[in-house]
């Protein structure tokens, strides 16, 4: 038996077996149904709480991911910002810097331009100058060369060698006579005498000259033989000892244009010279004179004592052998001289060429330098060429 007491009244009561597995059986099934119930409930309750606290996680979750994710994508965003203002900031500088790179090249190549163009100016000048002055010698040889030629340029002949040897009367000849023959009576006259005495007054040496133009011709008389014979005459009718023919005729005659010429196998003591000659025949005739005169001299002396001149003789003829070799010497140094002027006239006229030459290619590399392009200066650098094709494309 089983007692059992009443929950409500607190009575106690027996029951069998049988009755009590049955009562403890529907108490059992109710209070089973009653805690399944509960449990239920607590089990459909915890279920949404845990749903709930699931859901309220995965929001939160999804909320921290979210943030996540909006701050990663800030944070790329604001990497993206940065990295465009970078990029920006880069091809800014890049710009920048090509382009102040061609400015630089521009202006170093308008520095190089103007420099070039000052230089070549310069040069060109230097070279002009230099031409005018290659010019100016050829001109001055040119001109020295016609003094020394056959042409007398603005003055008759006979005015020139009046003027030449006035120019030197008073250092050379200061007591020569020279003036002109006005003595006509016996019908002929020469154009110039010139007469030079020593310290005593005794005369040295006197030459008859006749000087001839090329206008002086006629029908009859072109050459200078022309004239010889008549010269000779007025020689000997003033009692000179040399007669000297100053001519211009036949001004291409190898023969008179290379100095003093002799015509002695012809007349005596007779000589054909062009004008720049004037003035060292006088002085060749004068000094062979003066030396004549002081073997004349002692001559005279000997033969006043009657002694053996033979001596004198050959000394006499060693001096005429002198003079002649002289005379000789003196004629081809001139045509040396002649000789020499024209070879540096053709020296100047070379230098001049070469200096016109030198101005073409100046010309030329001009015409280069006008050619030159930033194509061309990149041309093989593809850093450079990138950077304009960059400044191109911003621009």
């Amino acid at each position: 038996m089983h007692e059992i007491i009443c929950p409500h009244c607190g009575k106690a009561f027996k029951i069998d077996e049988a009755g009590y597995a049955d009562i403890l059986k529907q108490v059992r099934d109710g209070d089973f149904e009653k805690q399944l119930h509960e449990r239920l409930e607590l089990a459909e309750q915890d279920k949404r709480n845990a749903v709930e606290l699931a859901q309220a996680r995965v929001a939160s979750e999804l909320q921290k991911a979210a943030f996540a994710k909006d701050a990663e994508i800030q944070a790329l965003k604001a990497r993206l910002d940065a990295g465009e203002v970078a990029r920006k900031l880069a091809v800014t500088e890049a710009v920048s810097a090509v382009e102040k790179e061609r400015d630089e090249l521009k202006s170093g190549l308008q520095r190089v331009e103007l420099e070039k163009h000052l230089a070549e100016k310069s040069l060109k000048e230097k070279y002009e100058t230099q031409i005018k002055d290659r010019d100016d010698a050829i001109e001055r040889l040119r001109d020295m060369k016609a003094r020394l030629s056959t042409k007398m340029v603005g003055e008759t002949l006979e005015q020139h060698c009046e003027t030449e040897f006035n120019r030197i009367r008073a250092t050379a000849f200061p007591r020569a006579y020279f003036e002109k023959d006005n003595d006509a009576r016996s019908g002929s006259k020469g154009d110039y005498i010139f007469r030079d005495a020593d310290e005593t007054g005794v005369e040295i040496v006197s030459i008859m000259f006749e000087m001839k133009n090329e206008s002086d011709q006629t029908a009859t008389k072109k050459k200078n033989e022309d004239f010889l014979k008549e010269l000779d005459r007025d020689r000997a009718e003033k009692g000179c000892e040399y007669a000297v023919l100053v001519s211009l005729l036949e001004p291409d005659s190898e023969l008179y244009n290379t100095g003093i010429v002799d015509v002695l196998h012809r007349y005596p003591k007779m000589y054909i010279v062009r004008p720049q000659f004037f003035i060292p025949i006088i002085t060749l005739l004068r000094n062979a004179a003066m030396n004549s005169l002081k073997y004349k001299s002692e001559l005279a002396l000997v033969k006043a004592q009657n002694i053996d001149i033979t001596n004198f003789e050959i000394q006499l003829e060693t001096f005429k052998t002198g003079f002649a070799k002289n005379y000789d010497l003196a004629s081809r140094q001139f045509q040396t001289a002649i000789e020499e002027i024209d070879k540096s006239i053709d020296h100047l006229q070379k230098t001049k060429d070469a200096l016109l030459g030198t101005n073409r290619n100046l010309r030329l590399a001009n015409d280069k330098a006008q050619d030159m392009t930033i194509k061309k200066l990149t041309r093989g650098n593809p850093t450079m060429a990138g950077k304009f094709a960059e400044l191109r494309n911003h621009d």
